[in-house]
Order: C-alpha cells, then structure tokens, then sequence
C-alpha cells in the first residue's frame, strides 16, 4: 500500500470515530480514540480498546467494498465506521474475551454498513436518517443469539464501587464527565475530558452542547432521587449528551434553536427511562436508542409542514 493510500485509509478510521458523535475530524476521531484507549486500559478492560480498532477497521472496508460506487467517499467521511467502532466497544464489554465474542465482533462490524444503508433507505421518506441505530439493533441481535445459544458467557461484573450515600461536588462532576465518555461504553472521567476536548477542536458548539446534554441529565437524576451509583458512572447522561449534539450543532430547529435543543435533552430522559425498562426486561443494555428516538422525533415535528388558518 503506498503512501496516499495508506493516508487514506487512516482518515478513513480516524473520521469514522470521529462521526459517533457527528464530527468528520481526524484530529477529533484521534482523540476519541485516545480516550477510548485510557478508559478502557483504565478500568481493566484493554480489550474493549481493541476491540473498537477491530470494529472500525471492519465496518469501514466492509462499507468500502460492499457500495462500491459511493462506498470509498463515504468511507473517507467515516459514514462506514462509527456504527462498527460502536459495536466493537460494545460486545467486549457485555461479553466474556472468548474467540467467539471476537467473532461476533467481527460479523456485526461486517453488517453495521449494510444495516446502515438499509434503515437510511427505510428511513428516508421521514426526511431523518438511520444515527447510531444500526449499532443498537445489531447489538441486540447479537447479544440475544448468544445468550440463547450458551456460546459466549457475559463478562465478569466489575468489583463493586462503593455505595454513594451522598453526591458530592466532586462526585457530579466526575458523573458529568463521564455521562460524555459512556458514548462509547467507557466508565472514566478523563476519558470523558479527552471527547470533550476532541469536539472542541472540531466544533466548539458541539462540545458545548454535548457537556449540557450531560450536565441537565445529572441535574434531572438529582432532583428525582436517581441511583445514585448511576449518576457517579454517568448513566444517565450519555444519550442527552448525543442529543443537545444532535439538536443543538448538527440539525438545528428554528430561529432559536437552543431552546429546542434543551427541549430535546429533557425529552431524552423519559424516553432512556421507557426504553431502560424494555430493554431490561429482555436482559439488554438501553444503548444510545434514546438519542436515535428523540432526536428523530424532532427532527420530524420541524420538517413537519405547517398548515395555515
């Protein structure tokens, strides 16, 4: 491979980690990347890191090879990487680090362009397109089958923290920084500063937005008595955190469009509750549906045409 190519193809990666939280920036995807890499190194679970690496590089040459007319442009931009990158950091950390676990791995990386491609198509008639729920279904999917086959244990429960009786001041703002980094399935402050840091340099108003979408999260769990350990680990605040991206930098709504992006955080969090509660019920992780439900849904009411008196 010479040398432009191999550029290339590391734009390519960098920009597909880049995209998971709507930034087609090398410098930003790099440290998305290097905060994926500390959080999980950090919390003992290196092969979440790689695991990632594997799910981006999969997802981008499957998407390259599989729509060859416009599959190396897109995957150039990162279109074909973020669903997979997500992926990747997702069945390591549900899962036992067996050969079979990275299989699976490597097969949803394969089908996260086509199930992008496919949902975008289905979703196009509603002016909105697929977000990161091509992750979400193929984790699902992945999960159940190897649940109900025996094939691949569940990951060992991390040691238990401690019980957080009482939030301080330095417990918030650990939770707020890692309502940031739990995008990417990553339980660590300094990761959550290194994505934040990551959005500024590609567009400040999106980490802006982000760091808002998380800190109004924590402040809802507080006033309504959230768990407590939850709101330490940033759980509540990952997919407003997608969505004060979403509503307030990328598809914004109206003359003025903070106030939509606020609606769009605080909407966020009955839906993460509703979804929290279904998914659960089937034994999986809520993930980032929350964001992809909300923000559809606004995205929708706004192109919705107006009719006058």
């Amino acid at each position: 491979m010479d040398s432009k190519r191999l550029g290339k193809a590391l734009l390519s990666l960098l920009n597909g980690a880049g995209q998971v939280m709507f930034q087609r920036d090398a410098l930003a995807g790099a440290l998305f990347l290097a905060g994926i890499f500390w959080g999980a190194f950090e919390c003992g679970t290196p092969q979440v890191a790689w695991g990632a690496v594997l799910g981006l590089a999969v997802s981008t040459l499957a998407g390259v090879l599989a729509f060859r007319r416009r599959g190396e442009s897109d995957g150039v931009q990162g279109l074909w990487g973020f669903n997979g990158i997500l992926v990747g950091c997702a069945l390591p950390t549900f899962l036992a680090d067996t050969a079979a676990m990275w299989i699976a791995l490597i097969i949803g990386a394969m089908l996260a362009p086509l199930a992008r491609a496919a949902l975008d198509r289905l979703l196009k008639p509603l002016g909105i397109g697929s977000l990161t729920f091509p992750f979400v279904l193929l984790t699902w999917a992945l999960l159940l089958c190897l649940a109900a086959s025996g094939a691949v244990p569940p990951a060992e429960a991390a040691p238990a923290a401690p019980t957080c009786a009482r939030l301080s001041a330095a417990t918030l703002a650990e939770g707020w920084l890692k309502g940031v980094s739990q995008v990417f399935l990553i339980n660590s402050a300094i990761t959550g500063a290194l994505f934040l840091a990551g959005l500024a340099v590609s567009d400040l108003r999106a980490a802006l937005w982000c760091a808002a979408g998380s800190a109004i999260a924590i402040g809802a769990a507080v006033l309504f008595n959230g768990e407590p350990r939850a709101i330490a680990d940033g759980l509540y605040g990952f997919n407003p955190a997608l969505t004060g991206i979403a509503i307030g930098s990328v598809f914004t709504i109206g003359r003025r469009p903070a106030w939509p992006a606020i609606a769009a955080i605080i909407a966020t969090l009955p839906f993460q509750a509703a979804v929290g509660a279904l998914a659960g019920w089937a034994g999986l992780p809520t993930l980032t549906a929350p964001f992809c439900l909300t923000t559809w849904i606004f995205i929708i009411i706004a192109r919705r045409p107006h009719r006058g008196n």
